[in-house]
Order: structure tokens, then C-alpha cells, then sequence
């Protein structure tokens, strides 16, 4: 009886320790799963940063913004993005270091408005191979880069151009919505 009792115990301690090690397998894959998608993810954060401070016109701030952002680009481990993400960073990430560093560089907002038609555009593949966790607008101004149009990402869905600001702070539409 205590022979039966001993199998049943240990067959019990099995199972839990199976169990066990199937829920930290999960776990740890869940965590790697969340640092690959956050892996790009101060990139995103401080480009809404210039984009913000570009709405309001303040070259200062937006100079700031663009030191940090630069910082961020520089972070970015490599290793550590998917197969798509990698591709689509190696494509970009010369003209968004260029980018950074150009409005990062001057407080003349118009000129950083010049850099930031290519950076958006570069920052928008990314978001499209990557994750935010929250739906992101492409959105277009048409009379913005000398008529030719440009567009940004923005978290709301409302339109704050980041090319008139104030001037003309509504003019554009939302023309993606990215999940």
C-alpha cells in the first residue's frame, strides 16, 4: 500500500513539474515575442515626439525630439528584429539617421519639415512590417512639399499637420489606417 501510494505520489509531482515547465516555456516565448515587437518601439515613440512638436511649430523642440530620436535609432539591436523587420531596417536606416540628425541639428522648423517628409516615409515602412499595438494613421497633406504632397503617422486619428501647424493645422486626411 505504501509502494501504491509512493507511485501515485511521484506520478502527481510529474505532472505538476510537466505542467510547470510548459507554462515558463510559454512564458519566456510570450516575452521574447513582446521584446522583438518593442524592439523598434522607442523609434515609433519618439517620432510622434518630432511629429508633435512640429504640429506646433517649435523647431527647439522638435530639435530636441529628433537628438532622442537619433539616440533611439542607434539603440536598435539588429539581432533582435524578425526576418521582415531587419529587411526593412537595413532599407531605411541611412536616410533615417540622416534624417534625425539633420533636424536634430537646426531649430529652423521649415527646414526640419523638409527632413521630415523622408522621415516619415521610412518610419511608415517600418510600422508596416512591425508592431505598435495600437492603430497608427498615414495621413496626407496635398499641399505640403511644394504641392507635390506628403504624408505622417499619427496615434489619433484627427489631422494635425505636422508641415502648416498652425497655419493650417487641419489641412489632410487620414489616408491608412495601420493595426
Amino acid at each position: 500500500m505504501c509502494q501504491l501510494t509512493n507511485i501515485i505520489i511521484m506520478k502527481s509531482i510529474q505532472k505538476v513539474l510537466m505542467a510547470i515547465v510548459l507554462l515558463l516555456s510559454v512564458t519566456v516565448g510570450i516575452a521574447q515575442d513582446k521584446k522583438q515587437a518593442n524592439e523598434l518601439q522607442s523609434v515609433f515613440d519618439n517620432y510622434f515626439q518630432v511629429k508633435d512638436a512640429l504640429v506646433k511649430s517649435n523647431g527647439k523642440t522638435a530639435a530636441t525630439e529628433s537628438a532622442e530620436l537619433l539616440a533611439a535609432i542607434k539603440a536598435v539591436k539588429m539581432e533582435s528584429l524578425s526576418e521582415v523587420e531587419h529587411s526593412a531596417w537595413m532599407k531605411v536606416l541611412p536616410e533615417l539617421k540622416e534624417d534625425a540628425e539633420h533636424i536634430s541639428e537646426t531649430n529652423d522648423a521649415a527646414h526640419q519639415r523638409d527632413h521630415f517628409i523622408t522621415l516619415s516615409n521610412n518610419v511608415y515602412d517600418l510600422l508596416k512590417v512591425s508592431s505598435f499595438g495600437i492603430p497608427v494613421y498615414y495621413q496626407h497633406c496635398p499641399m505640403a512639399n511644394k504641392g507635390k504632397g506628403a504624408n505622417w503617422l499619427s496615434k489619433e486619428k484627427t489631422v494635425k499637420n505636422p508641415y502648416y501647424g498652425a497655419q493650417m493645422l487641419t489641412c489632410g486626411k487620414v489616408v491608412e489606417t495601420i493595426n
